[in-house]
């Protein structure tokens, strides 16, 4: 009798073994779904309140003087953005313009009116197309196609040389 007891006994403690082992294993992983989720929640939040908007004159001959081509950015969302670029990315006829290309003095974008990018402020980009390797590939009096990207919300601006 005593050994059915024991015998009892020691499976008792195994299943409270595999039990302690898999809610440890469990409690782990819904931690790690939990924090997963207030992380995309935070960048969803981030990316809905940003919105921005290319407010260049596409007729206008300060777009494109020969060396750079000038375009201002005003950040029409609820966030302030980096004055300092990052997070920011140019496209100019399909080719990628590394920040160095536009970024003033190399640690911030020029600012009017402002230190910090709040909402209703405009940025200008002078894209130095030497700096941005363009130069040989841009053609004057043609059609030519800007993207500007700042988490994960784009604005698109057209405009002929």
């Amino acid at each position: 009798m005593s050994s059915t007891s024991i015998s009892s006994l020691i499976l008792f403690i195994a299943a409270m073994i595999v039990a302690a082992g898999v809610a440890g294993t469990l409690v782990t992983a819904v931690t790690d779904v939990s924090g997963s989720v207030s992380t995309q929640t935070g960048n969803t939040a981030e990316t809905i309140d940003t919105d921005i908007e290319i407010i260049s004159d596409a007729g206008s001959d300060a777009v494109y003087d020969g060396d750079t081509v000038t375009l201002y950015v005003k950040n029409t969302g609820e966030n302030t953005l980096a004055s300092d670029g990052s997070g920011l990315d140019v496209v100019l006829d399909g080719e990628y313009v590394v920040s160095e290309a536009y970024v003033d003095d190399g640690s911030e974008i020029e600012l009017h009116g402002d230190d910090h990018w709040r909402p209703g402020a405009v940025a200008e980009l002078e894209i130095d197309l030497a700096a941005a390797d363009l130069e040989d590939g841009f053609d004057a009096g043609g059609e030519h196609r800007a993207v500007v990207t700042i988490n994960e919300t784009s604005a698109v601006f057209e405009f002929r040389t």
